[in-house]
């Protein structure tokens, strides 16, 4: 069975590309414009082993804020098709991610209602070209259209490049256990039936 997920989406903003693989290595092909933005997202890729091409070209002499937004909403889709039915894996994951003098949690539901809670405080206003604020509307992003409930946060650190990377990595191996299968689950694990 094939975990895998191609999305295009374009508004007069955005214009992204981008396919997944649940069941990668860890590759990934980045190119959003933002270099900060893409060695973010290659962390996510190669720590939850996930295979990722990703090309967008956004508004960027506008600012970041498009481009960062619109990712998330492709990444959350993707995520979202890839799993499918969700039969057989395990729903929940959870990480908890050192980095350096960072510390950050993750822990994610594959439940099919979106939710994000987020706690990270940074002390500056970018990290690279994208603004640090943007981290939150990534992942509400993320959240929001791939239906999931997500909750990370930064318990402590001075660094914002680390604080931010820890959050990456860590919502990269929460995802990766949610979407890891368990031989014992037969359907969907939920007394509802569906996910």
């Amino acid at each position: 069975m094939s975990r895998t997920a191609h999305i295009i989406r374009e508004t007069k903003e955005t214009q992204i590309k981008a396919a997944l693989n649940l069941d990668g290595t860890g590759k990934s092909s980045l190119d959003t414009g933002i270099a900060f933005f893409d060695h973010m997202l290659d962390g996510f890729a190669r720590h939850g082993l996930f295979d990722l091409e990703l090309s967008c070209h956004g508004d960027l002499q506008v600012d970041a804020h498009h481009t960062v937004e619109d990712t998330g909403i492709v990444l959350g889709s993707a995520i979202r098709e890839a799993a499918g039915d969700k039969k057989g894996i395990r729903r929940y994951g959870y990480f908890m991610l050192p980095m350096d003098e960072a510390l950050a949690v993750c822990a994610i539901d594959l439940s099919g209602r979106p939710y994000l809670v987020f706690d990270a405080p940074f002390s500056g206003e970018k990290c690279g070209e994208m603004d640090t604020q943007m981290a939150k509307e990534f992942f509400y992003a993320v959240s929001y259209a791939g239906a999931m409930n997500l909750h990370l946060k930064v318990l402590y650190g001075e660094n914002d490049h680390h604080k931010m990377e820890a959050m990456f990595k860590a919502f990269a191996k929460a995802l990766d256990m949610a979407v890891s299968f368990d031989e014992r689950i037969t359907d969907v694990l939920s007394t509802k039936g569906v996910l």
